[in-house]
């Protein structure tokens, strides 16, 4: 049998390492995805008392400031003890989407920001990719790529963080039923109400607020991998310091 030309090798291996990085990125957003929907149900009823603290309609008419244990026993009393998740569903919902699309987002624009910096105009793609995994981008630009990145998820799940807001923000009054029932019902009753850019109601503080969150987090991770390098020990584990953090940031 002929030997494989050392090009084709070379090729072949690469091929073979971006495929494993690209399932255990997969699995590590699976169980991340998995691990947040879990600890939000667990800790779904402190942030429903949370935003009926904030928001105020709780349905008391007492000018007294209103204790967490007093909204606790009025949510059961008034919606019984399903009411502390209420809202639950459409937090879980934004859950694996809203990652997803901040990965694959803040691939693209790493990608398009490695493009304009190293100028690889003359390159192919898989070339671009070697060259850019090489090459580390500057701080500036990881965090103008996950701050993109970050507006990009915020802006596809917004309505569903509205649904979210106006479900657990309001409790309903003693003997009344509550106005908004569930996500479908709280979408169509938006919509109905107010029109279709009510579900981007107050979207722009969301969006300033998401561009430095997430580009800190994934500006800090590309700090961290200029200061930590990646090593031939460290490729085979799928990156250094700075790849663990970005894996493992939900």
């Amino acid at each position: 049998m002929a030997d494989v030309p050392p090009l084709q090798r070379q090729e072949t291996v690469s091929s073979s390492k971006a495929a494993h990085g690209a399932a255990d990125m997969t699995r590590r957003m699976v169980c991340g995805g998995l691990a947040g929907m879990i600890a939000k149900t667990a800790t779904n009823p402190l942030d429903r008392i949370r935003m009926l603290s904030q928001t105020g309609e709780h349905g008391s008419t007492t000018t007294k400031r209103i204790t967490p244990l007093q909204l606790y026993k009025s949510i059961i009393q008034n919606e019984g003890v399903i009411g502390l998740w209420a809202g639950n569903g459409a937090n879980l919902l934004r859950v694996f989407p809203a990652k997803s699309i901040v990965f694959a987002s803040n691939d693209f624009y790493r990608s398009v920001c490695g493009y304009l910096y190293f100028g690889n105009g003359h390159q192919n793609y898989q070339q671009q990719q070697q060259q850019q995994q090489q090459q580390t981008l500057p701080w500036a630009l990881s965090f103008l790529s996950g701050g993109l990145a970050g507006m990009s998820a915020s802006a596809a799940t917004y309505p569903l963080d509205l649904a979210r807001g106006r479900i657990t923000g309001k409790l309903a009054s003693p003997g009344e039923t509550k106005h908004y029932k569930g996500i479908i019902n709280t979408v169509m009753i938006t919509v109905k109400e107010e029109g279709v850019r009510a579900l981007y109601k107050g979207i722009t503080p969301t969006l300033l607020g998401a561009m430095p969150y997430e580009g800190i987090k994934f500006g800090t991770v590309g700090l961290l991998e200029r200061i930590f390098p990646k090593n031939e020990e460290m490729q085979g584990s799928n990156g250094g310091v700075g790849s663990l953090l970005n894996n493992n940031i939900i």
